[in-house]
């Protein structure tokens, strides 16, 4: 049994659904969702652990259903690392956001900038170590660029475009509400100490607007790739604080200005 991996599969109440989480290569989890009639995988984890997920499979044994689709939540090579071997052996389609699909069709390794003190960190680390994250190209066979059902694959909910990390993030909202988001949040080492925005990102202000947008879509429970699962209440409170925080610099800015049209008088 791999270590991280839950003994049993995790059954929604509100419909007939196992998730799967499968840790797939430097602290990434794949996910895979069973429905009654479809199987999707989230994720592709880092370059040379496809092993993991065929060892998961095997685990399954006779309950054992190989994916119809692939969704990359973004380029990344903690993401897409393994989706050339993945779909070569499932014959899964792939899925992935136009933004983001010359990186998989070129296999370009990118490291985002910084948006916090430990993200400095990681962002010098993760370039020096860029080279062990280099992953065989991939011709992606659906390329999104706005909300894309899943129905098609049997699968109840649909990708919805989440940019902010990368330009190309997607999430996968499912109609009970589980929410399959990448790096858009994150619940633990190495990209935040604990739970929130990724401490690499392309776009912070692009991050909590599409927490805003999953949140509206009904999204209940997040599943991150890095991290445990957690409520998307968190979310709410912390874009709460976020509004607060902002509110309260724009009346201390609209004090100062009155103080100095007082002073000048």
């Amino acid at each position: 049994m791999l270590r991280g991996i839950p003994p049993r599969p995790q059954l929604s109440m509100k419909m007939n659904l196992e998730i799967h989480r499968i840790p797939m290569g430097f602290f990434t989890n794949a996910y895979l969702i069973r429905s009654d009639e479809g199987t999707l995988l989230v994720d592709a984890g880092y370059p040379g652990h496809e092993h993991h997920f065929c060892r998961y499979i095997r685990r399954l044994g006779r309950d054992a259903v190989e994916p119809k689709l692939i969704v990359a939540t973004h380029g990344h090579a903690d993401h897409v690392g393994c989706l050339h071997s993945l779909k070569k052996q499932t014959g899964a389609k792939v899925a992935i956001h136009q933004a983001d699909a010359h990186l998989v069709r070129r296999g370009t390794v990118v490291i985002p900038p910084a948006v916090t003190l430990w993200g400095r960190f990681l962002f010098i680390l993760f370039r020096v170590l860029r080279f062990l994250g280099r992953f065989e190209p991939i011709e992606p066979d659906i390329v999104i660029e706005r909300p894309f059902s899943l129905r098609e694959f049997k699968i109840p909910g649909r990708l919805v475009p989440t940019p902010g990390h990368t330009p190309g993030s997607v999430s996968v909202v499912l109609d009970s509400g589980e929410a399959f988001v990448g790096d858009l949040a994150v619940n633990s080492w190495p990209l935040k100490m604990g739970l929130g925005i990724p401490s690499l990102a392309e776009d912070i202000h692009q991050i909590y607007a599409s927490w805003e947008k999953i949140l509206l879509a009904g999204a209940t429970v997040i599943y991150p790739a890095h991290g445990k699962p957690f409520p998307a209440e968190r979310l709410k409170e912390q874009l709460s604080g976020i509004r607060d925080q902002r509110s309260g610099i724009a009346c201390q800015s609209g004090f100062d200005e009155s103080e100095d049209a007082g002073d000048s008088g």
